[in-house]
């Protein structure tokens, strides 16, 4: 048995605001999110199948985010539900509440949560990470959180 990982990248655009926070990320701003997930799984060995020598098709990957992810993070604005903005969804209808401080760590795990409900059985969710600038990024791992 072979194991191979495969990995598929994406990008969105959203805004957010952290409530409570003593800096300028307290106000509502955007990023441009750089998204990486990575999958494991074993190579199907089976001619008859369209998949054969593949782990999972890449479309299927991108058919999570274009179905599940992107609808509610690309060019939302995310605030928590107790947000100091709240009412401002009556001039914007891209707004979006969550019940968690909306910080690139808080928005990867919901992302983490989104494809471990959405992947086939036989794959397996390794790593992803989610980049919110050039140089700053939130990375959940499943070999720590076993």
């Amino acid at each position: 048995m072979m194991i191979i990982r495969v990995t598929k990248e994406f990008d969105f655009e959203t805004a957010h605001a952290l409530d409570g926070y003593n800096g300028k990320c307290k106000d509502i701003h955007g990023h441009s999110y750089h998204l990486t997930v990575t999958v494991k799984g074993e190579v199907i060995d089976d001619n008859t199948d369209p998949k054969d020598g593949m782990v999972i098709d890449f479309k299927d990957l991108k058919s999570i985010i274009k179905t599940e992810i992107e609808p509610i993070f690309d060019h939302r604005l995310i605030l928590r539900d107790t947000s100091r903005f709240k009412g401002i969804e009556k001039i914007n209808d891209r707004v979006r509440y969550v019940a968690y401080q909306p910080t690139c760590e808080n928005m990867l795990l919901e992302i983490v949560d989104i494809f471990k409900r959405f992947l086939p059985e036989s794959i397996h969710l390794c790593k992803v990470s989610l980049r919110e600038t050039a140089n700053s990024y939130s990375e959940w791992l499943a070999e720590d959180n076993l």
